[in-house]
Order: structure tokens, then sequence, then C-alpha cells
């Protein structure tokens, strides 16, 4: 069994390769996560090979709805297949089943964005989406600010104001970012600035978005500017202390923290 990933376009219908279009011809099924979608990219094209639904609502099937084939492909619905998708899960099934698996080089969002960042690429993190709220959230927000590298997420228009708000509070306002939108479609733009310029130039956000955050110039200390920052907002007590847990912190020093304590008396 060969099961093929291959990257589709994430706008412009031709920024696909000659081998992604000779491994869809050749396959003798297209797996994809919406078949409407992928069938344009196919029709485009003139390729004839048959579509199946393979989405995150099918993909523990995906044993069972593949059998008949030997040679598959696998797209999704735009970009390289494995990241922020089903196809990630997929692969990990396919090599159980021992599968031959092959990943195509092709179309992201991610590395033209950080390219044209203008910000530091040499060593970068990729974050994807952020988790949607609650502990795990700031936690990795956190975490993201103490990792002393440029910082890539992805973010849905209905989403983008309030992750720059949270950015905001963890990185500063004057913290540099680059927000990549619609990229290689017709409305594509980069705009690059400060995070509070990002919050009054993205007022009604508008198609998908790459964020490229600036490294701190430093990583975050584990203490004394982590509570500063909690204690401007009010939080004291109990609620101080769940905070600090919540930003990371061991909870020895979280505990000293709240408590106020010294180093020396600790």
């Amino acid at each position: 069994m060969r099961l093929v990933l291959v990257p589709t376009p994430i706008g412009n219908l031709e920024d696909i390769t000659l081998r992604a279009l000779r491994t869809l011809k050749e396959a003798e099924v297209v797996a994809c996560e919406d078949t409407r979608r992928t069938g344009l990219l196919l029709r485009h094209y003139g390729i004839a090979t048959p579509t199946l639904r393979l989405d995150q609502h099918t993909v523990h099937r995906a044993r069972e709805l593949l059998a008949p084939y030997a040679y598959v492909a696998y797209a999704t619905d735009a970009g390289t297949p494995g990241i922020s998708d089903p196809g990630a899960e997929l692969v990990r099934m396919a090599l159980e089943w021992g599968w031959k698996v092959e990943a195509l080089p092709g179309p992201t969002a991610l590395i033209p964005a950080l390219v044209a960042s203008g910000l530091p690429t040499h060593r970068f993190t990729f974050e994807g989406f952020l988790p949607k709220g609650g502990k795990e959230r700031r936690e990795r927000l956190w975490a993201l600010a103490r990792e002393g590298r440029t910082a890539v997420l992805y973010e849905s228009p209905h989403r983008l104001r309030k992750t720059l708000e949270d950015l905001r509070e963890v990185y500063g306002p004057e913290h540099p970012v680059a927000i990549a939108r619609e990229l290689t479609k017709v409305h594509e733009e980069v705009f690059r600035g400060t995070l509070e310029e990002a919050l009054a130039h993205f007022l009604e956000p508008r198609g998908e978005f790459v964020l490229v955050l600036a490294p701190k110039e430093a990583p975050l200390p584990e203490g004394e500017e982590v509570l500063q920052a909690l204690r401007a907002k009010g939080l004291k007590g109990k609620a101080l202390f769940q905070a600090l847990l919540e930003a990371g912190l061991p909870r020895n020093e979280a505990y000293r923290l709240a408590l106020g304590k010294s180093e020396e008396g600790a």
C-alpha cells in the first residue's frame, strides 16, 4: 500500500508542482477533506482520478475506506497535508498498518509568511492554532514569549483580534509583528508593525491569517516581571497564585511570589 501526501495551492492554482500533478493523475484515488474543493483543482488540470472524502469526521475509518486501493494520494483543503489538519492522524495510522508513506514538497502558508515578515528566520517556532481559551491558552502564550525565537501562528478572522489582544498582554503593545492575510490570493496583504498598530489596522478582519512575532529581546524571567504584569491586572491572593501557575511558573516559586516573600525568606 502506498500513501502520498500531495500539497495543493493555498490560493493561486498555479502554485502546484509538476510532480504533484503527476501523482494526482497516477493514483487510484485522491482522498481529501472536501471532494468539491479538491474536485475544482482536479478539473482545472484535467485530472479524472476519482475522489473520496476523508476528513476529521471520517479519518478513523480510513483503513476501511482505503482498503480497495493500493495507491492513494491525499490532499487537504489547501497547503501541505499534516499541518493543522487530519493528515497527521492519517500518516500515524498508515505507518502502523505498514504502508509506504511519502510526502511531497509544496505550498504552505507558514514559510512564505515567515520569509516575507522581515523578522529573524534563522530560529523560529511554529505554534499553529492556539488553544481557544482557558489555562492551556495562557500557558502556551507565556511559553511562546519565553522561547526567545520568532513565533508563527495561524488564526481565523473571527478570533484574530482576541489573539492580538492576548499577545499584546504577554509581549507588550510595542512588540513587532507581521501578519500575512490571504497569501497568494487576489487580496494578499502583509502587515508589518507593532501589536498595538495591528489592532488598530485589523478592525474587521477578513480572510485567513498567519501571524509572525519577533522574538523577545530576552526570554521572560520566571518571576518578578510576570508577577508585575499580573498585579497590574488587579490580581492578588489565590487568584494571583493560580495565574502564576497558569503562566508556567513552578508551584514553589508561584507560592513565594504570591505571598510576597523574598528569596532569602522563602
